[in-house]
């Protein structure tokens, strides 16, 4: 559809930067004043785990209607995505879940949510991230990518790695359950309108690359909402500019950050925050480490495997976003079992 707009100078590629900026401050705005993050929902306190629960499922609803209603029009196809691979590298997905639930539960914060924090004010998120983006760019490319090759290389073979049924059937059972759950979550109605918003952002994503910018001439790949991959071509991109062009992840990082910083500003909510102890700081390095290698192996974060990854009924998405929660149940059982003090422990 690209070339149709005969564009003189702008190519699909460049596009897909602009495009992934202006979902970036859109996801940006509407994550600061959700609070969207899974982690909240599973190890959160008492007290905010059904509302925040509430919130990322009025978002997948929203994400997998939207999505399906996509392909069912024919303006996408996930036939030919890594996440409808047939050979499914459970190994490395299930090792790579586990590692990055337990390593968002050890930084008090999922990929995405670091990234709303870090436009705060919260140094302890740009800690997080950078460690996050070299290790998770290690994997795959540098000193970690045997490893990687390895556990990927662990595969159980499927006639196809779509969800059994009929994707319409599924539609409805997660869009019906999602929205159940959400309703009855005790957020409040705003914070689910507004995370519907946020959720109606992947399936932009994924109509914006797949549909409003493919070229046959100068093609991009098929991609929506996600914090892995994009954070390590930041990292890349920020260092040799130069040399390698933006992309569309570049763009999305960059507009996160712009959107939930305008909105912190104007809510008046900017604070320097920093590490109160070395303990805590090492904590927080080892919790960015394995989500740098878990979510590269897991194909993807709780946004990218989970919000954006489930609308496409993919069996290596739902077994991801079970192994992150399963990593993160256990890890905050662990650290509850050491009875650190709540002191040593910040919000977020």
């Amino acid at each position: 559809m690209f070339e149709s707009f005969e564009f003189e100078t702008l190519t699909a590629p460049q596009a897909a930067v602009y495009l992934g900026l202006v979902l970036g401050v859109l996801f940006g705005a509407l994550a600061q004043v959700t609070r969207f993050c899974l982690r909240r929902a599973v190890a959160g306190e008492d007290a905010e785990r059904r509302p925040a629960l509430g919130v990322w499922l009025a978002a997948l609803a929203a994400a997998v209607l939207g999505t399906q209603g996509a392909v069912a029009a024919g303006w996408i196809s996930f036939d030919e995505h890594r996440f409808l691979a047939a050979d499914l590298p459970v190994l490395a997905i299930l090792a790579g879940g586990l590692m990055f639930g337990a390593g968002m539960v050890l930084t008090r914060g999922c990929v995405s949510r670091m990234t709303v924090l870090l436009a705060g004010g919260n140094l302890r998120a740009l800690s997080v991230l950078l460690i996050f983006a070299v290790t998770a760019h290690a994997t795959l490319k540098g000193v970690l990518a045997p490893l990687r090759t390895a556990l990927g290389s662990v595969t159980v073979p499927l006639e196809s790695a779509a969800l059994p049924g009929a994707p319409l059937v599924w539609t409805g059972l997660i869009v019906a359950t999602a929205l159940f759950f959400a309703w009855r979550s005790g957020a409040r109605p705003l914070q689910l309108g507004l995370a519907v918003l946020l959720g109606l952002l992947v399936p932009a994503g994924w109509i914006g690359t797949g549909f409003v910018l493919f070229d046959d001439f100068d093609p991009i790949a098929l991609q929506s909402l996600s914090f892995t991959a994009p954070f390590a071509d930041t990292l890349f991109w920020g260092i040799a500019s130069t040399s390698i062009p933006a992309s569309f992840g570049v763009g999305l990082v960059g507009g996160t950050l712009a959107g939930a910083f305008v909105l912190t500003l104007a809510r008046r909510e900017f604070q320097w925050q920093s590490f109160a102890a070395p303990a805590q700081t090492g904590r927080y390095a080892l919790g960015a480490m394995l989500m740098g290698v878990g979510g590269v192996l897991a194909g993807g974060c709780t946004v990218g495997a989970g919000l954006a990854g489930i609308p496409t009924l993919s069996l290596a998405a739902v077994l991801a976003i079970s192994a992150i929660v399963a990593g993160a149940l256990a890890a905050n059982r662990t650290l509850q079992g050491r009875g650190l003090p709540r002191a040593a422990i910040p919000a977020e």
